[in-house]
């Protein structure tokens, strides 16, 4: 089909495999992609060490995902769609899923694309004001191809961003063009449990992260070390994620 949406997926097995839970599904930041999030970070070695398949997807356009072929297949729904189709293909049962920056913001709508398979969900790294709704789009594209840096500085640090993967960039752009078309408005919580929320104590991506964690009754937040980078790549999240998924 023309439309559909591909992803680059990879399923990490436990040496020996236990029933130790469903899959963890992983979804990484925008412009990274699973190997530099969970792999590098030992988000991966931790959860099949603790009996788990873990998940990891390259978001469209970002590691070894192709680019998407519209602004349309960049759009958070047809991203979570798409990852339902993950879901599919790698179990039939639920799954628990960890998200970070990015991935949180497209986690959220999981629960809705694959109903009833959400279990437990970390969502870290979530910026509760849609920072691609907030960008000089027009500035950004131009940068992307060549042109003079936005004068905005959150349109130059997206422009920059993009710009950092070389032949990826216009693949990058259409991403940042799909996620402006749909916008980060927190509906209910779907999920079949409430999810932690984790920020870091200086990220300021994450500031004002009360007022979605207010929105999901029994949700919690758990601040760890650190800015928004330094959050995901340290112990916290790890931690995080050991307690709420694999006790």
């Amino acid at each position: 089909m023309a439309d559909r949406v591909r992803l680059a997926v990879r399923v990490h097995v436990p040496e020996e495999p236990a029933a130790a839970g469903p899959p963890v599904l992983l979804l990484h930041g925008f412009a990274a992609d699973g190997q530099r999030d969970w792999v590098r970070t030992g988000m991966v070695a931790a959860l099949t060490a603790a009996g788990r398949r873990a998940v990891v997807a390259d978001l469209p356009g970002h590691g070894d995902s192709p680019a998407p072929a519209t602004i349309a297949q960049a759009g958070a729904g047809a991203i979570a769609a798409a990852l339902a189709g993950v879901m599919d293909a790698v179990d039939r049962g639920p799954f628990d899923v960890v998200g970070y920056s990015l991935g949180a913001r497209i986690a959220w709508e999981l629960p809705a694309a694959a109903p009833g398979r959400v279990r437990r969900a970390v969502l870290g790294g979530l910026s509760p004001v849609d920072p691609f709704a907030a960008l000089d789009v027009e500035a950004v594209r131009q940068a992307a191809a060549g042109g003079p840096m936005p004068a905005d500085p959150l349109s130059a640090m997206i422009a920059g961003m993009v710009l950092a993967h070389g032949d990826r960039a216009a693949g990058l752009m259409t991403c940042v063009e799909g996620l402006r078309a749909t916008p980060f408005e927190p509906g209910p919580w779907r999920g079949q449990e409430p999810p932690v929320f984790v920020a870091g104590r200086e990220d300021v991506v994450t500031a004002g992260i009360e007022r979605i964690v207010g929105l999901v009754a029994g949700a919690c937040l758990v601040t760890v070390p650190g800015d928004h980078l330094q959050a995901l790549a340290g112990p916290g999240l790890l931690e995080v994620v050991a307690k709420t998924l694999v006790h």
